[in-house]
């Protein structure tokens, strides 16, 4: 006898608090600071252009592509988490969570393009160094700096939560650490005329957006891939559903994450042969202990009396035997 039945606890209340859930009030905060941080983004954006233009700075007019570059990732991470409140229909049961990491995924790809680029600028004036006008350069990479700090300190507290607002984050960042290089060789060139040091600057700043957009593309390609998150230990957590009472083997399991913060697990539980009134009781307990402990709260859990017949293991198992 199986009997099979489905729990989805999207808003068990039971969770630890290092695992924090992403509340409606935080998503529409975190939507209204990405709007202010494109405003913001567009405004130094169109500064560093025309300063970049009439200083003759690389690292100034890269700032400035990198900051449009920004302006339309976030542009789409605010599209991506509108189009993610809309609810879940017949055809896509899991509502369109996933766009957000789409967006994710397509910021991280124009962040590694950028980076690209500057690499590209950067070795044609190895080549051939222009002369940079220095004072302007830091007037504006001041006023930048200033304005993508303001990004920063907007978008960090929900960039912990959402890898969209994360992506979006790490543009900022990426911005912030270039206002910063901009500086640094304004500096160097006011106080010795080496011009060189525009250039080193800005493939500096190429290799630490190229670090951050891998860590976005990364998360993405884990998550499309439906890989168990990283804070959850398979082996962790079939040891503490095999500790309630009555279930005697975990086996088929798995656990991936849906978005940002919402993840799922499903898993076949071999329980005592009983009334079906304790195994949902058996089930209720389970629930509890993955949101309690791993912050899952969509699962999926199948009750066995019995263990798998010879030749109907899973293929996670088969898969598991071989590499033993």
């Amino acid at each position: 006898m199986v009997v099979s039945l489905c729990f989805s606890s999207l808003e068990w209340p039971l969770v630890k608090k290092e695992h924090h859930i992403y509340t409606h009030h935080e998503e529409v905060t975190s939507y209204r600071r990405l709007k202010i941080t494109l405003i913001i983004v567009l405004s130094i954006m169109v500064a560093e252009v025309i300063g970049g233009i009439f200083s003759g700075s690389l690292a100034l007019l890269g700032d400035a592509g990198h900051m449009f570059v920004d302006a339309l990732a976030l542009g789409l991470s605010l599209f991506a988490m509108a189009l993610a409140r809309r609810p879940a229909t017949a055809t896509k049961t899991f509502g369109y969570h996933r766009v957000e990491i789409l967006a994710a995924l397509a910021n991280g790809t124009i962040l590694v393009l950028v980076s690209v680029y500057i690499f590209y600028e950067a070795y044609q004036r190895f080549l051939e160094t222009p002369a940079v006008k220095t004072p302007l350069m830091l007037v504006v990479a001041i006023a930048g700096l200033f304005a993508n700090l303001g990004g920063v300190i907007l978008l960090n507290k929900a960039s912990h939560h959402s890898l969209n607002v994360k992506a979006a984050f790490w543009h900022i960042m990426g911005d912030t650490i270039s206002s910063v290089g901009v500086i640094i060789a304004g500096i160097i060139i006011l106080l010795t005329g080496w011009y060189l040091a525009d250039t080193i600057v800005a493939t500096l700043i190429g290799g630490i957006i190229l670090w951050g957009a891998g860590r976005i593309v990364s998360e993405s390609a884990d998550i499309l891939l439906e890989a168990v998150p990283k804070h959850i230990d398979t082996t962790e957590v079939i040891d503490s559903i095999k500790k309630i009472p009555g279930v005697n083997e975990v086996h088929d399991i798995h656990i991936w994450t849906i978005t940002s913060n919402i993840y799922a697990l499903s898993a076949h539980l071999v329980i005592d042969d009983q009334m079906v009134s304790k195994s949902v009781d058996i089930l209720r307990t389970a629930r509890h202990e993955l949101a309690q402990r791993f912050n899952i709260n969509h699962t999926t859990l199948q009750p066995e009396c019995e263990t798998c017949p010879t030749g109907c293991v899973c293929e996670l198992d088969r898969r598991d035997s071989v590499t033993d």
